[in-house]
């Protein structure tokens, strides 16, 4: 049901925005990124995060990681990933094709800053073989999400 809820969901809030889906995997950042023929800093990975007693998802830059120090200033606690079953009941969608779309009860979204060179971003789109081209800006404002700068680059 999961890439079910995102389609409805990017059909009634983004019509113009059609899924991406391919026959390869795109679970993790490299995988989706060869499915999809871009660099894994186009990869828009949406992490399920509790922090601070808030679970909220976190989209970020495919190749950049979580800056602990960072996140606990920005969330008011250390940051900790949930787990597949966690993250299930609280998005409605599999770890690999977590997104801020369609989700199965409203949560939170920040996107990280490290998004916003690019012109077009890849989020899943709710299965592991699916995702959706969109600007970085066009996607916080669909999910109204808060820009956050709580990631590292790779050096």
């Amino acid at each position: 049901m999961s890439h079910e809820s995102v389609r409805l969901w990017l059909a009634e809030h983004a019509p113009d925005l059609p899924i991406v889906a391919v026959e390869e995997s795109t679970a993790t950042v490299a995988e989706a990124a060869r499915a999809l023929g871009v660099e894994p800093g186009r990869i828009a990975k949406t992490l399920a995060v509790r922090a601070g007693g808030e679970i909220f998802l976190l989209v970020a830059r495919g190749d950049s990681r979580l800056d602990n120090a960072k996140a606990k200033a920005a969330f008011g606690g250390r940051p900790r990933m949930l787990g597949p079953q966690e993250t299930l009941e609280a998005t409605g969608h599999p770890v690999g094709g977590v997104c801020p779309f369609g989700l199965a009860q409203p949560l939170a979204v920040y996107c990280d800053v490290s998004l916003r060179p690019y012109d077009e971003v890849f989020p899943a789109a709710g299965s592991l073989t699916t995702s959706v081209r969109v600007a970085p800006e066009r996607l916080a404002a669909l999910v109204s999400a808060e820009w956050v700068d709580v990631c590292r680059l790779p050096e």
